[in-house]
């Protein structure tokens, strides 16, 4: 049976060759990207179906070695040459050996390098490609007929390895069947690309070359643990270039198998007997495509939330009269025939242009100027009204002055087929235009004026000139708010910028203070004035009111002197005496007739109380 299996090696040589050669043909003129993928996946078979045969041939050579040997040593004159070191006339046998030890792992680490070159060099190249399909019917025809063939051989050769025990036949087997699979796959795209969905050969081709960076792995963990495997004489090693992945992937049934012999040394009997785990065996595939189905019927379903709108695709195109879907249960099609994609409408979305904000800063109570408080400081151009003189007299513009902003943005869409289809990615377009326009905008604004009393007519100009930007470009999308809270100098300027402010604010109150003290000073030396001139004027007006009345006065008393000159003088010499002697205190000397000595102490002052002291009655 060795023939046969060196010859079926040989045709699944030749079989990778011709069909990974005309995959790659197809692949590049046709510019399939999964097919081309799927090449190289053929290519790495092909380097391991080699390695196999070589190591085939090697065997074959030292079985017919043996036999020879043994024949030489059945006669009886032979055996004085053979009884010492049978290996010594064994040299087949030796080379296969120091094949297994140097030659397989060398070329396992080579298989390891062109693994990952592989994924190096596809991937840059994925992310590239950009040329649309060329003859896809062709290329469906090709990969189908190269699937089919592989696929018939590469099931013929797992089932004779897995029969026979050939252990050598079973990696050419392996990469003849996944061959067979990837080419498939690649039939599949190709039907896909036809149907409407060009980005499938994309996502497909992406997802081989992850496949092909986890075999690289795989590689490189079953050579360093082959470094620490025990050396056991006589034990059969572990083909070191044979992945156990793709042998799962082309034989998903083995999976039964390793669960099965799990099971049974787990509870102590056969567990693959029982009539349960038979019909599990037997109908996994119908098993299989029935949650499959289900799956997919569950696509057919989708329910919109409140406040949101989803947009209904079939093949990647609107549905005509039902594109737009309100909140609610909806039916649709399967995927991936139909897609929805969901949309906040009703939600007021923000986006910030400037500052980067550092969360962990922003948690402080107090946010300083002179403290970063982000991670990238976004910093503009503000204009400036001032001048300053030159040297020669002159004046100029001062340099423009540097601001840094943060500036949240609040918007809505209005319009979700504008904003969804006008526009590729709408929402990092808006934020462009944003920026744009702050740009822009702070360019022809004043610096002092921004950051005092013109802030809100900042912020509504920029929310006007974003609105009509946006329009301009049919986004869908209603600016509802612009902010302006987070202006500010750099920090690298930010202490200089306070002292100048803070000089700026000392000087204006000194200047206040004086201004104050000089209108408190004028209107006090205006109000002594006019209290002076009121005084005046007041004691004037009295003066001359005393002097007409005493005027008048004495024009009055004279009729009466001369009517009665005595009787007038002795009521006027009374009434001065009533009037100032009213506080004197007088004595009474009622008695004449006796020479009483009356002695007055002036110095003793007594009060008017103790001498009214009232007298009881008897």
């Amino acid at each position: 049976m060795e023939p046969n299996r060196t010859k079926l090696t040989l045709l699944n040589l030749a079989v990778l060759l011709l069909a990974g050669a005309a995959a790659l043909g197809v692949a590049l003129t046709s510019h399939i990207l999964t097919a081309t993928v799927a090449a190289v996946f053929c290519g790495v078979g092909l380097l391991v179906t080699l390695l196999s045969y070589v190591l085939m041939q090697l065997l074959e050579r030292e079985k017919n070695e043996r036999l020879e040997y043994d024949e030489l040593t059945k006669s009886p004159t032979a055996s004085a040459l053979f009884n010492k070191d049978e290996t010594s006339g064994l040299p087949a046998r030796r080379s296969r050996e120091q094949f297994e030890k140097f030659i397989v792992p060398g070329f396992t680490f080579a298989l390891l390098l062109a693994e990952g070159a592989g994924v190096f060099f596809l991937w840059r190249w994925l992310a590239k490609a950009t040329v649309p399909m060329e003859r896809p019917y062709f290329g469906l025809a090709i990969f189908a007929l190269l699937a089919l063939v592989l696929f018939i051989i590469g099931r013929f050769s797992v089932a004779l390895a897995r029969l026979e025990k050939q252990r050598l036949l079973e990696p050419p087997a392996v990469s003849v069947l996944s061959s067979a699979y990837f080419l498939a796959l690649a039939a599949v795209v190709v039907g896909l690309f036809s149907a409407g969905i060009p980005r499938a050969d994309l996502f497909v081709a992406h997802a081989l070359v992850i496949l092909l960076g986890v075999l690289a792995v795989e590689t490189l963990l079953t050579l360093v643990l082959e470094i620490y495997r025990p050396r056991v004489k006589g034990q059969q090693t572990r083909l070191l270039y044979h992945s156990r992945m793709m042998s799962l992937i082309s034989q998903p049934e083995s999976l039964f198998t390793t669960a099965a012999h799990a099971l049974d040394y787990q509870f102590g009997f056969k567990v693959s007997d029982t009539w349960f785990f038979q019909f599990l065996q037997r109908s996994f595939a119908w098993i299989f495509l029935g949650q499959l189905a289900l799956l997919i019927l569950s696509t057919t379903f989708v329910v919109i939330e409140t406040g949101e709108q989803a947009l209904l695709e079939r093949f990647g195109k609107p549905v005509a009269g039902s594109a737009i879907l309100d909140p609610g249960w909806h039916f649709k099609m399967p995927w991936p025939i139909d897609k929805v994609h969901r949309y906040q409408t009703e939600r007021v979305q923000t986006f910030e242009v400037g500052l980067e904000h550092d969360e962990s800063a922003e948690q402080e109570d107090t946010v300083l100027w002179t403290v970063s408080h982000a991670k990238e400081e976004f910093n503009l151009l503000v204009a400036s009204r001032e001048s300053v003189t030159n040297l020669d007299g002159g004046t100029k513009s001062p340099p423009v002055n540097l601001l840094t902003v943060s500036i949240p943005v609040q918007f809505q869409i209005t319009n979700l087929n504008a904003w969804a289809y006008n526009n590729t990615e709408p929402d990092h377009l808006l934020e462009k235009i944003a920026t744009r326009e702050v740009v822009l905008y702070l360019v022809n604004a004043d610096l002092n004026e921004l950051m005092s009393t013109g802030r809100g007519a900042a912020a509504e100009g920029l929310r006007e000139r974003i609105q009509s930007a946006a329009d301009q470009r049919q986004l869908g999308a209603r600016i509802i708010m612009v902010g302006l809270q987070d202006i500010h100098p750099p920090v690298a300027v930010a202490g200089a910028y306070q002292k100048v402010v803070g000089a700026r604010q000392a000087a204006e109150a000194k200047v206040n203070t004086a201004l104050a003290y000089a209108i408190t000073t004028n209107a006090l030396a205006g109000s002594i004035a006019r209290r002076t001139v009121l005084n005046a004027e007041a004691q004037a007006t009295r003066t001359k009111t005393i002097a007409l009345a005493r005027a008048a006065s004495f024009t009055n008393q004279i009729p009466a002197y001369r009517a009665a000159p005595e009787i007038y003088t002795t009521r006027a010499y009374l009434q001065t005496l009533a009037r100032q002697a009213g506080n004197v205190r007088k004595y009474v000397i009622a008695t004449t007739n006796t020479d009483d000595v009356i002695q007055f102490d002036l110095t003793e002052k007594y009060e008017r109380s103790l001498l009214d002291v009232q007298i009881p009655k008897k």
